[in-house]
């Protein structure tokens, strides 16, 4: 990719006013790439590479789930974590609603609701992670940490292998 200056999302735009250290990456976007991608290009292992899910539960309450790249949601047992009877993955048009970033580009990082943020407790022992700047083909990297700023943060063990 050619060297040009990170964008400055609303996303980078939160990490600078809460004061967190930040390395951004950029890549080039390959639709449907996916963390496979993103990680093969910036050289990192994929489970260090943390996904922005947006999933909803039946009563259509919207949640972020935070996971490592190489893992898959059990929405199954989010939905029971949670209480829930089910939760499901949002259309993308939904998730855009709600976070005001567009999917591929989804940060958890100055979403344009305050959503509830469940993030896979391992994630949280890593030493580093790298997650989306809020912009397809952006991402930073920083302590996990820097996620207790999120106002609505909870760990979960909701991870499954990837099908």
């Amino acid at each position: 990719m050619a060297a040009k200056d990170p964008p400055v999302t609303p996303a980078i735009r939160f990490l600078r006013a809460q004061g967190i250290e930040y390395e951004p990456h950029l890549y080039d976007y390959v639709e449907k790439g996916g963390t496979s991608r993103s990680s093969e290009e910036l050289g990192v292992d994929e489970h260090a590479v943390v996904k922005t899910l947006v999933f909803e539960t039946e009563a259509k309450k919207p949640l972020v789930v935070l996971m490592h790249g190489d893992r898959q949601v059990s929405a199954k047992n989010l939905a029971r974590h949670l209480g829930v009877k089910a939760i499901t993955p949002c259309k993308p048009e939904t998730a855009e609603k709600w976070t005001g970033y567009q999917v591929g580009g989804t940060s958890p990082f100055g979403t344009r609701t305050e959503l509830p943020v469940y993030v896979e407790r391992t994630i949280l022992e890593l030493p580093r992670i790298w997650i989306n700047g809020g912009k397809r083909g952006f991402l930073v990297s920083l302590a996990p940490a820097a996620l207790a700023k999120l106002p609505k943060l909870e760990p979960v063990e909701v991870a499954i292998e990837k099908a």
